[in-house]
């Protein structure tokens, strides 16, 4: 047996008791604490006793928030409410963490990078977007929106409204009642209900650069009737006057609202001298050929539209032949959709033989408009010439085998066109591969021009000289 020299000795707990009473373990009393992370050897800092205060107290008290130290504010903005008023956090707290924290804990999808990468921005954008699409004319008091709106002043850059509501009618009352409200129904020709203003809207939003609307009504199910989808005449007034209003507004999409002739020649002339409109949507409405003649004057007017959507209208021979002459004077529009019209051989040619004089359009949709032969025949004479086109939508058009190898001819001389989509269009297997075959080309041919403009635009690199030796070792030789 060793010495005890050099182990640990335990004194037996009588010696220590005498030395110490408290340290004997029989005599001591066992704690049991209600609060599981209690510890009676912890004792919070002063710091953070008071940090604590804060957060508890911060919405009677959020000003204090701007005298504390950074590193206290952290912490601060770490630990406050998601859910306290806009009005306390609005213009104080610009710490993208906590307006993160707001986002997933309202909504359980959070795309950030539709809002510019800034959460702050998504928060009152969406905020504002589901005031606006259950306000209810007439009924809803607007003083909750009129404060939102002064708060979101200057964080708001893009408004997508996906639906509208009417005003609340009372519903006539009458023995015949159920009949009676059947066939209207069915007629549409019930009284018209304005939906809301928009003019006290863009007034207060400076920074608005993007509007989207659709007048209508998502999920009404059982209760569905024809006024939820009424875009009614004085509407259409009011949103003229508030769009002209607006100078700073860049992209304006009206869609799925029954925009007619009547309408979109008022909303034009409302718009005609807009000084920054740049994209313009009109899909999925009722605009015939009247309707086009309005916009064809807008594009040819002084106008600085880049994207002109109409796709799913009512658009013929006329309307795009009205398009096609004011597509002739224009140098600004790059990208024009006219899919799901009714234009023909007649419309597409007219269309066709503006892009010969045409400089600037890169992108235009063609697709399921009735259009064959005779206009291949013509498309093929642009493709040879116009070296500004990149891409060239024509499905759903029955093209077949001859319009299919006029395409072919004209695309041998192309060199700039990169995708042209044939699909439904009944141009022949081999037409289609040797097109295929023809765009690859041109695909690997920007790609090239890419990378040495790439190159071009990079700074120069330095050389690293390569190390040398400053002396070379050299056996020495002996002789014997």
């Amino acid at each position: 047996m060793g010495s005890k020299k050099g182990r640990d000795f335990i004194p037996s707990p009588i010696t220590s008791a005498k030395d110490n009473p408290a340290a004997d373990w029989r005599n001591m009393r066992r704690i049991i604490a209600e609060d599981p992370e209690w510890s009676l050897a912890t004792v919070p800092l002063l710091t953070e006793l008071v940090l604590k205060h804060i957060v508890d107290n911060f919405e009677s008290n959020s000003k204090i928030l701007n005298d504390l130290l950074g590193k206290h504010q952290d912490k601060v903005l770490e630990k406050i409410s998601s859910s306290l008023p806009l009005k306390v956090t609005a213009n104080l707290v610009d710490d993208e963490g906590y307006w993160k924290r707001c986002c997933k804990a309202r909504w359980e999808i959070c795309d950030v990078s539709y809002f510019g990468g800034n959460w702050k921005r998504m928060y009152f954008e969406k905020n504002l977007q589901e005031i606006i699409e259950h306000f209810v004319p007439e009924t809803t008091d607007p003083e909750h929106l009129n404060e939102t709106l002064a708060l979101s002043a200057n964080y708001v850059k893009r408004v997508e409204i996906k639906q509208l509501l009417p005003p609340v009618r009372e519903a006539p009352k009458g023995p015949d009642f159920d009949d009676a409200s059947d066939a209207g129904s069915d007629a549409g020709d019930e009284p018209e209900c304005d939906h809301f203003n928009f003019g006290g809207l863009l007034k207060v939003l400076p920074n608005l650069e993007h509007l989207s609307l659709t007048y209508g009504v998502r999920d009404c199910g059982m209760n569905f009737e024809w006024q939820l989808f009424q875009f009614t005449a004085r509407d259409c007034l009011q949103l003229a006057q508030s769009v002209a209003a607006h100078k700073y507004l860049q992209v304006f999409k009206l869609h799925r609202s029954k925009v007619d002739d009547d309408k979109v020649r008022v909303l034009i002339s409302h718009i005609l001298d807009h000084p920054g409109l740049i994209e313009l949507d009109l899909s999925h409405n009722l605009i015939g050929d009247r309707g086009a003649r309005a916009i064809g004057k807008f594009v040819n007017n002084h106008s600085k539209l880049i994207r002109l959507n109409l796709c799913d209208n009512q658009i013929r021979a006329a309307g795009a032949q009205a398009i096609a002459h004011a597509l002739t004077k224009n140098n600004t529009v790059q990208y024009l959709n006219l899919r799901l019209n009714r234009l023909g051989d007649e419309g597409g040619q007219a269309i066709c033989r503006s892009m010969l004089k045409n400089s600037t359009l890169k992108e235009i949709n063609l697709g399921s408009n009735d259009m064959a032969e005779p206009t291949a025949a013509i498309l093929s004479q642009v493709v040879m010439q116009n070296m500004t086109l990149l891409s060239i939508d024509l499905s759903c058009n029955r093209l077949g085998p001859d319009g299919g190898k006029q395409l072919q001819e004209g695309m041998e001389e192309n060199t700039t066109i990169t995708t042209m989509d044939l699909r439904l269009t009944e141009c022949g297997q081999e037409s289609e591969y040797c097109i295929n075959q023809i765009l690859h080309r041109n695909q690997e041919a920007e790609r090239e021009a890419r990378i040495k403009e790439m190159e071009l635009k990079a700074p120069p690199q330095k050389k690293i000289a390569e190390p040398q030796a400053a002396h070379r070792y050299k056996p020495r030789i002996t002789h014997a």
